[in-house]
């Protein structure tokens, strides 16, 4: 899911990605003043394209929704809107951005209320719903009437989410590497008080993060070119707005546990394509269950071929090697997957 709800090492599985406990606290490095920090919306952090924003009034708040909106080279007349994961923002989709523009698509990479550069309030009622609600109000005023709705880890679950509101408005829904492939509190993974959740996000440093990510979403190996996505995310925790980073994060946390799309994935009405990185293992809160749950949880093998078989017409790819993160650990080949399935009908 995605660099900024990651937790100490010690804490990791409590709060939502818990896949296997990795061993050890985090160093004392990991608290070196040498790492960046960040304001509370990434203050300080740059984006790789020019980030507006976009005045959402909702749940009697006005909020800002930060959005990149970049134009193709040579335009085709498409649009596809990236939606982020738990741990990662619109930034990370840069190189997917710079494909995509290149081929002749409009692409929209908005950071969700609560997440990144966006507003981050202090009480809101966090849904998928909610959340697609404001995407799908961000793409009426930016005159987008039909999209390729694609998302990675919970930006998965929105994008499903999404799709289920708002068929005609969406042209195609690509899933990468998704979470909520299955329930896992009816799997046996106990539910986390969002006081508790708060207590571990509080906890993220960058080596939690780094940990994390190489286990998950890289295969076991680290290049340095990943760092400036964890310092991204742990900057925002580091600097002085980092106890609202983490209390948002521990609100999301709660949304995507109790908030299951896997029920709903027969009445998807929209194209499909599913692009899964089958090392990934990524299970929310499985510390939190015995062993024999744990090692159940997270079987992206068998997890992507049970979505594209629930989901209709659902085209499904997978990638031998690669983790949580295929865009980012083997771009040319994620991309080439993801520009030859929006060539398909």
């Amino acid at each position: 899911m995605s660099a900024r709800s990651l937790l100490s090492l010690a804490v990791l599985a409590p709060v939502l990605l818990g896949g296997v406990a990795l061993s050890g606290p985090a160093t004392a490095q990991d608290a070196a003043a040498e790492r960046p920090t960040y304001g509370a919306r990434l203050e300080g952090f740059e984006y790789p394209f020019k980030t507006e924003m976009f005045n959402v009034s909702s749940q009697g708040q006005s909020l800002e929704m930060a959005l990149m909106d970049i134009a193709a080279d040579n335009p085709n007349g498409r649009t596809v809107v990236l939606l982020h994961g738990k741990n990662f923002c619109g930034a990370t989709w840069e190189g997917q951005i710079k494909s995509l523009t290149q081929a002749g698509y409009r692409v929209i990479a908005p950071d969700q209320i609560g997440f990144c550069k966006s507003s981050k309030p202090q009480a809101y009622q966090f849904s998928f719903q909610q959340l697609a609600e404001n995407t799908h109000a961000l793409l009426e005023a930016r005159g987008i009437e039909k999209a390729t709705i694609v998302g990675h880890s919970m930006g998965g679950m929105l994008a499903t989410r999404y799709a289920l509101m708002y068929p005609d408005q969406t042209e195609k829904l690509v899933l990468v590497n998704p979470i909520g492939l299955e329930d896992w509190k009816a799997k046996g993974v106990p539910y986390q008080p969002i006081e508790a959740a708060f207590e571990g996000e509080k906890k993220t440093t960058f080596d939690s993060i780094k940990a994390y990510q190489t286990k998950f979403y890289y295969s076991g190996q680290w290049k340095p070119e990943y760092d400036k996505w964890v310092d991204m995310g742990a900057g925002m925790y580091g600097g002085e707005g980092g106890d609202q980073v983490a209390w948002d994060q521990a609100l999301t946390s709660d949304m995507v546990f109790t908030q299951p799309v896997v029920y709903e994935f027969g009445q998807v009405k929209v194209p499909t394509l599913l692009l899964i990185g089958l090392t990934d293992k990524t299970a929310p809160g499985a510390n939190r269950a015995g062993p024999e749950i744990a090692n159940s949880l997270g079987d992206y093998t068998q997890l992507g071929k049970q979505a594209a078989e629930a989901i209709p017409g659902a085209k499904l790819v997978e990638f031998e090697g690669l983790g949580h993160a295929p865009q980012i650990q083997d771009p040319a080949r994620f991309d080439k997957a993801l520009l030859d399935g929006l060539k398909q009908d």
